[in-house]
């Protein structure tokens, strides 16, 4: 197996069959010198939970681009990420980032969500026709996040541009020179901008993400200036890109299955059901990496110190040892077993409180503005060229 396996018409379109035939060929399989990947639930569960297990994020870039291409600026940007740390710095700083990030801070964040959703809606509201992901799946986490760092909602379709460059070097397979220049252009365009943002809250602080970022203390320890640029472009690129594709995802989930559409705007109590499943059934984050950071033997497999792991979780999700019938969308699904879809571990995913309340007010307001709601075309998809953020270009749906 190459990572040129994961770059394939047919795999953006639908990698499920691909995952089947990884998982059955074995439990983890070389892809590279000390490198492997595993679509198995129980391998990657353990993993992801496993403190042997650990971020080396420059050693992926090498071992897919070469030694050299660890010292260019997109791959630098991406590493100083809380994403991409180990203890205890990783645990210095996301325990400062929580204080922005906790529940009760979520919850104050419902009325931007809200009113960001609502506006969207108005400017749609009047078409028998829209493009569900440029209309509104793409535009809603951008705005919502210009807010809670209250930069300029007209900066959106720059920031949002610059963003889906840059995540695309989280690409299993290798980029092109063409693909690598955009993302490191988008890199430093980010990073300049949220150094300037940084500059205006020191003279200015306000009531938004970033100057909490530059006040919040731990015993007397706070965030550095690099920490808090690396981070606000990490809520961009993160928050941006797998919300918009989720929200596309779940929609053409609901269409392929009306049945479970039908539940759904017969019992909107169902949503939060509806989205962990959409999640697991088709999620917009389908990989993840890991490195052993000591000799480790996780159930049958053996992984010397140094090897990477990627971990297929969206794979994973349609396990059948661990969801029964996975390939079969269902929202009365038992929970008993939580999908991967957010990671595990000291790894969950920060902003995962986040993410769910923009899919939630994202879908109810969605559902109750347009409940006849319908696909142009469902056969005609174009699928980002990416595995490993999954999501659609277009998506042109009918409002009546």
């Amino acid at each position: 197996m190459q990572f040129s396996d994961f770059s394939s018409p047919a795999f953006f379109a639908n990698p499920y069959p691909f995952y089947e035939k990884i998982r059955a060929a074995g439990a983890i399989l070389p892809v590279g010198p000390k490198a492997f990947v595993t679509g198995r639930f129980e391998i990657i569960d353990a993993l992801l939970r496993d403190p042997r297990m650990g971020k080396t994020y420059l050693q992926s870039v090498a071992a897919r681009y070469g030694e050299a291409a660890t010292a260019q600026p997109v791959f630098q940007s991406l590493s100083r990420t809380l994403l991409m740390m180990n203890p205890p710095a990783h645990t210095r700083l996301r325990a400062l980032l929580m204080k922005t990030f906790n529940a009760r801070g979520i919850e104050k964040l419902t009325s931007i969500v809200e009113a960001t959703t609502h506006e969207l809606l108005e400017s749609v509201g009047s078409r028998a026709e829209f493009d569900l992901v440029s209309d509104y799946a793409f535009p809603l986490p951008v705005r919502i996040i210009c807010r809670l760092l209250d930069v300029p909602v007209a900066d959106a379709t720059a920031l949002g541009g610059a963003a889906s460059q840059l995540v695309a070097a989280f690409d299993l397979a290798p980029l092109d020179q063409n693909g690598l220049h955009a993302a490191d252009e988008a890199a430093l365009t980010l990073e300049r901008y949220f150094h300037g943002v940084i500059e205006q809250r020191r003279a200015q602080p306000g009531d938004d993400l970033i100057s909490a970022m530059l006040s919040v203390e731990d015993e007397g320890v706070r965030l550095t200036d690099e920490e808090v640029v690396s981070n606000a472009v990490l809520l961009f690129i993160a928050g941006h890109e797998t919300t918009s594709n989720m929200i596309g995802n779940m929609m053409i989930a609901l269409f392929r299955h009306p049945q479970q559409m039908e539940a759904l705007k017969q019992d909107p109590k169902l949503l939060p059901q509806a989205i962990a499943e959409c999640m697991r059934y088709d999620g917009a984050v389908q990989m993840l990496v890991r490195t052993a950071l000591e000799d480790i033997s996780p159930g049958e497999v053996s992984l010397a110190r140094g090897s990477l792991v990627f971990m297929l979780i969206g794979s994973a999700n349609r396990d059948p040892s661990a969801f029964p019938s996975p390939d079969t969308l269902d929202f009365a699904r038992n929970a008993s077993t939580p999908s991967v879809a957010f990671g595990a571990g000291i790894h969950y995913c920060l902003g995962a409180r986040l993410a769910a309340l923009e899919l939630d007010v994202a879908m109810r307001s969605l559902l109750a503005r347009f409940p006849a709601i319908r696909p142009v075309d469902l056969d005609g998809l174009a699928w980002h060229r990416r595995n490993n953020l999954r999501g659609v270009t277009s998506l042109r749906v009918y409002t009546r």
